[in-house]
């Protein structure tokens, strides 16, 4: 039997920095959460405990502060230009995640967290190319009518009532593949969301796979730099509540919002013609 050490990867989690430009009396914040994966030439430190090709996760720490430093205008330039930096020697692949987290402004220098919404970047490098990938997780929409279920199979186990008319609510998690590099990042970040929102709310749906295509396909439509989409919607279902007991009924106006479980509808959807993603989801392979 022959053992071998398999794909592997290592970096720094979750550096958590906030950026202020005091540029006057009006003052711009950046409150991101950067991880960093670095893979390559490391078998020696997995078999014999040598580390003469580790570059220590403090440093990689440290590189993220002294970056931010310079300044930037997007998290996608932010997460590249560190990415490219790490592709060095023994170092082969270097992938950047950022996480940032809105903040509304309440005055020139005042700011209260925007709720659960998160912009992502990844950037993955290698000695001669790049990937990008964006995303965004958190953002809960709600639809109060436009939406049906039914025609579905029934068995034995099947207590699920069809619906002509229920609430479809969701919290996107999107993540989306360039095509290229050339790309105006906040701008593209806006017409993604732009895309995703509106398609949820034109679209009369039969299914949230329905939905879930919808967006992909607006997105895809509406943002050429964008090759695929890959999208989970978890199905937060709103059940009406049953107010006989009390005497009362319910003309569509009470419901219990659960929490788990719920359905998870998860989905892809690309141009026929998008290139092929190389590293760009995934930095796992060797």
């Amino acid at each position: 039997m022959t053992i071998r050490l398999g794909p592997n990867r290592y970096g720094k989690a979750e550096c958590r920095l906030v950026t202020v430009v005091r540029d006057g009396p009006r003052h711009e914040l950046t409150d991101l959460n950067v991880s960093t994966r670095l893979a390559g030439r490391l078998d020696a430190t997995h078999l014999t405990g040598d580390n003469a090709d580790v570059l220590p996760t403090d440093t990689q720490k440290n590189t993220v502060y002294a970056f931010a430093r310079d300044g930037f205008a997007s998290i996608e330039e932010f997460g590249l230009r560190l990415a490219r930096h790490f592709v060095a020697g023994p170092i082969d692949r270097a992938q950047v995640h950022v996480e940032a987290y809105g903040w509304r402004r309440l005055g020139g220098h005042s700011f209260a967290r925007a709720g659960d919404e998160v912009r992502s970047a990844t950037l993955t490098a290698t000695a001669g190319q790049a990937w990008a990938v964006g995303g965004l997780h958190g953002l809960t929409l709600l639809n109060t009518t436009g939406s049906m279920f039914k025609g579905f199979p029934r068995d034995q186990y099947t207590t699920l009532p069809e619906a002509d008319d229920r609430i479809l609510a969701t919290a996107v998690d999107a993540r989306w593949r360039f095509a290229t590099l050339d790309v105006d990042w906040n701008a593209a970040f806006a017409a993604v969301r732009q895309g995703l929102v509106g398609a949820f709310t034109d679209t009369y749906s039969r299914s949230l796979q329905q939905t879930l295509y919808a967006m992909g396909e607006r997105v895809l439509r509406q943002v050429p730099e964008v090759a695929e989409v890959r999208l989970a919607l978890p199905n937060r279902h709103h059940f009406l509540v049953d107010l006989s007991p009390f005497g009362l009924d319910n003309p569509d106006a009470v419901y219990f919002a659960a929490d788990r479980p719920y359905g998870l509808i998860e989905g892809t959807v690309l141009r026929d013609d998008a290139p092929l993603p190389g590293l760009a989801w995934d930095l796992g392979a060797a």
